[in-house]
Protein backbone atom coordinates (compact mmCIF):
# COMPACT_ATOMS: atom_id res chain seq x y z
CA UNK A 1 0.00 0.00 0.00
CA UNK A 2 3.30 1.86 0.48
CA UNK A 3 6.49 3.54 -0.61
CA UNK A 4 8.59 6.22 -0.51
CA UNK A 5 5.44 8.46 -1.11
CA UNK A 6 4.53 7.10 2.12
CA UNK A 7 7.57 6.86 4.51
CA UNK A 8 10.36 8.72 2.49
CA UNK A 9 13.40 7.75 5.17
CA UNK A 10 14.51 4.62 4.00
CA UNK A 11 14.94 6.25 0.67
CA UNK A 12 17.12 9.78 1.81
CA UNK A 13 19.30 8.34 4.62
CA UNK A 14 19.23 5.14 4.97
CA UNK A 15 16.77 5.04 8.21
CA UNK A 16 15.64 1.41 9.35
CA UNK A 17 12.21 0.48 10.12
CA UNK A 18 11.72 -3.53 11.24
CA UNK A 19 9.54 -5.07 9.39
CA UNK A 20 7.48 -8.15 10.45
CA UNK A 21 4.50 -10.22 9.07
CA UNK A 22 1.73 -9.01 10.47
CA UNK A 23 -0.09 -12.49 11.46
CA UNK A 24 3.25 -13.79 12.30
CA UNK A 25 4.57 -17.37 11.39
CA UNK A 26 6.17 -20.21 13.31
CA UNK A 27 9.39 -19.47 14.46
CA UNK A 28 10.84 -22.38 12.63
CA UNK A 29 9.22 -20.55 9.56
CA UNK A 30 12.03 -21.06 7.40
CA UNK A 31 13.55 -17.17 6.32
CA UNK A 32 14.58 -15.83 3.21
CA UNK A 33 16.42 -12.54 2.06
CA UNK A 34 14.25 -10.38 0.79
CA UNK A 35 13.92 -6.56 -0.56
CA UNK A 36 10.53 -4.65 0.85
CA UNK A 37 9.68 -1.94 -2.40
CA UNK A 38 6.65 0.22 -2.67
CA UNK A 39 4.40 0.55 -6.40
CA UNK A 40 6.67 3.82 -7.13
CA UNK A 41 8.41 3.19 -10.44
CA UNK A 42 11.33 4.20 -8.98
CA UNK A 43 14.75 2.97 -8.23
CA UNK A 44 14.75 4.81 -4.35
CA UNK A 45 11.31 3.07 -3.36
CA UNK A 46 12.22 0.64 -1.24
CA UNK A 47 11.12 0.06 2.69
CA UNK A 48 14.19 -2.45 3.57
CA UNK A 49 16.51 -4.07 1.65
CA UNK A 50 17.97 -7.43 2.18
CA UNK A 51 15.82 -8.89 4.82
CA UNK A 52 15.33 -11.68 6.46
CA UNK A 53 11.26 -12.66 6.28
CA UNK A 54 9.48 -15.95 5.90
CA UNK A 55 8.03 -16.82 2.27
CA UNK A 56 4.79 -14.35 1.52
CA UNK A 57 1.99 -14.98 -0.01
CA UNK A 58 0.20 -12.30 -2.27
CA UNK A 59 -2.58 -10.52 0.27
CA UNK A 60 -0.24 -11.17 3.29
CA UNK A 61 0.45 -7.86 5.12
CA UNK A 62 3.57 -6.60 6.89
CA UNK A 63 4.18 -3.94 9.32
CA UNK A 64 6.75 -1.59 8.98
CA UNK A 65 7.37 -0.85 12.97
CA UNK A 66 8.56 2.96 14.23
CA UNK A 67 7.31 4.99 11.40
CA UNK A 68 6.35 7.55 14.23
CA UNK A 69 5.90 10.80 13.36
CA UNK A 70 7.76 11.61 10.63
CA UNK A 71 6.04 9.23 8.25
CA UNK A 72 2.55 10.77 7.22
CA UNK A 73 4.26 14.53 7.88
CA UNK A 74 7.50 13.69 4.99
CA UNK A 75 5.02 11.70 2.90
CA UNK A 76 3.14 13.15 -0.08
CA UNK A 77 1.08 11.86 -3.19
CA UNK A 78 3.83 11.22 -5.82
CA UNK A 79 2.17 9.39 -8.77
CA UNK A 80 -1.34 10.25 -7.82
CA UNK A 81 -1.18 7.86 -4.90
CA UNK A 82 -3.14 8.85 -1.55
CA UNK A 83 -1.70 8.23 1.45
CA UNK A 84 -1.38 4.71 3.85
CA UNK A 85 -3.49 4.84 7.02
CA UNK A 86 -1.32 4.91 10.36
CA UNK A 87 -2.58 2.58 12.93
CA UNK A 88 -0.74 3.19 16.50
CA UNK A 89 -0.29 -0.39 17.93
CA UNK A 90 0.28 -1.16 21.84
CA UNK A 91 0.32 -4.75 23.09
CA UNK A 92 -2.81 -6.30 21.69
CA UNK A 93 -4.73 -3.14 21.19
CA UNK A 94 -4.58 -1.15 17.97
CA UNK A 95 -6.00 2.74 16.70
CA UNK A 96 -6.24 3.83 13.62
CA UNK A 97 -4.57 7.47 13.99
CA UNK A 98 -5.55 8.66 10.55
CA UNK A 99 -7.49 7.11 7.73
CA UNK A 100 -6.59 6.46 4.28
CA UNK A 101 -6.81 8.69 1.95
CA UNK A 102 -8.92 8.44 -1.24
CA UNK A 103 -9.52 9.64 -4.88
CA UNK A 104 -11.55 12.46 -3.79
CA UNK A 105 -8.97 13.31 -1.04
CA UNK A 106 -6.07 14.08 -3.74
CA UNK A 107 -8.80 16.19 -5.92
CA UNK A 108 -10.19 18.23 -3.05
CA UNK A 109 -9.71 21.58 -4.18
CA UNK A 110 -8.75 21.60 -7.90
CA UNK A 111 -10.87 22.53 -10.51
CA UNK A 112 -10.42 22.56 -14.34
CA UNK A 113 -9.11 25.20 -15.86
CA UNK A 114 -11.51 26.97 -18.72
CA UNK A 115 -8.65 28.63 -20.92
Amino acid sequence: ESGLNGLLRPTIYGAYHEIIPLNRPSSRAPKIPVDVVGPICESGDFLGKDRQLPRMKEGDLLVVKSAGAYGFTMSGNYNSRPRACEIVIRKSKYEVAKRRETYNDLIRGESIAKL
